[in-house]
């Protein structure tokens, strides 16, 4: 695991690519946590709420390739 750790921190300094995903990825999780602190949720929030998660996993998904690919490219 500490090599997946070097790696991801590898990509956030050199490719912007990364960073981007890696940025927008936050940004999901902090707005679903923002969401899961309120005590209830309106309809338009639910739905808000499964839109970012399924985008957040999306990006999760691109970062886990990248993170792949560059492992492979790299011979770990």
């Amino acid at each position: 695991m500490e090599r997946r750790e070097e790696i991801v921190k590898k990509l956030l300094e050199e490719d912007e690519g990364f960073r981007k995903i890696y940025k927008s990825h936050q940004d999901y999780e902090n707005k679903v946590a923002k969401l899961d602190k309120k005590p209830r949720l309106t309809a338009d929030e639910t739905m808000e709420k499964v839109r970012l998660k399924k985008l957040k996993l999306a990006l999760k998904d691109e970062m886990e390739k990248m993170v792949s690919d560059f492992a492979e490219e790299k011979g770990a």
